[in-house]
């Protein structure tokens, strides 16, 4: 009886398919807020992934080759976080490391009507944080092609995550980068994209938004002017506007901001992901 038990296991082990298709997650090991790619190969259809209920959209590179840009909350404890990939009816899990991080704290002191709003520009403020939430759930074509660059080549002035303490009373986290600039100089595209959004924001003063597809959109804040309007199409290294100081800020600068599957993400991560 034992013989023909261990003949069947071996039997059934030898005859249970191994998964065709290869993925990896890179890089494996991030911070909170970070950006990842999920490269799959040999596969034999578009797959499918979750982490922690969110979508991950591929896009192909080539014959049975796919890749998608992910990203992990800013507000995400550190561990070990599964992946579930699918291709078909073959399933895999991809671990993701995620590791404790300490962001610095800055003090900034502005004009008070910008820090404790008026009930008018609460309602306004309110009404743009809306009308973005809109617009960074929608999931559209893959555009971007091949790594995405700085806009501006400039030193950083305030790193992504960073606790500001506004006034001494007001504390608000940083969600994107401030690139130092001066008045005028060009803001380029970051990669192909569609502009979805040029306009004056309360607290994003002239604000561009491009949609690069698969869920991922760039954000350029403080601009003193525009180069392109709602629905051109750009190119990586297009200029789309210049620095400014326009909205909630001290002084001229470049808030560059990186949105995955509404996500606000470390841009300076992401820009490091080598992309296909």
């Amino acid at each position: 009886m034992l013989v023909l038990v261990i003949s069947i296991f071996a039997l059934f082990f030898i005859q249970s398919p191994a998964i065709a298709f290869q993925a990896e997650v890179i890089p494996r090991e991030i911070n909170p807020g970070d950006a990842f790619i999920v490269k799959v190969i040999e596969a034999s259809e578009i797959p499918s992934a979750l982490l922690k209920d969110n979508p991950l959209y591929f896009s192909s590179f080539g014959k049975g080759s796919f890749i998608a840009i992910g990203a992990i909350r800013p507000e995400t404890k550190p561990g070990i976080y599964h992946i579930k990939l699918s291709v078909g009816e073959e399933k895999m899990s991809l671990d993701i490391v995620v590791r404790h991080t300490t962001f610095p704290t800055q003090r900034l002191t502005l004009p008070e009507s910008m820090v404790f709003l008026s009930p008018e520009n609460l309602r306004r403020a309110e009404r743009e944080e809306e009308k973005l939430k809109t617009l960074f759930q929608k999931v559209s074509e893959r555009l971007w092609m091949g790594s995405f660059m700085r806009p501006l080549d400039n030193e950083i002035s305030t790193d992504y995550g960073t606790k500001r303490i506004l006034n001494e009373r007001k504390i608000s986290i940083h969600r994107g980068v401030d690139i130092k600039g001066e008045e005028g100089e060009k803001v380029k595209a970051s990669n192909n994209g569609r502009v979805v959004l040029a306009e004056e924001l309360f607290f994003g003063g002239n604000t561009i938004i491009l949609d690069h597809g698969q869920g991922i959109y760039t954000c350029y804040m403080h601009l003193s002017k525009f180069s392109i309007k709602p629905g051109d199409i750009v190119s990586k290294g297009d200029v789309i506007g210049f620095v400014g100081s326009t909205g909630r800020t001290s002084g001229a600068h470049l808030h560059f901001g990186v949105k995955v599957m509404n996500i606000s993400t470390n841009p300076l991560s992401f820009i490091a992901l080598e992309l296909l």
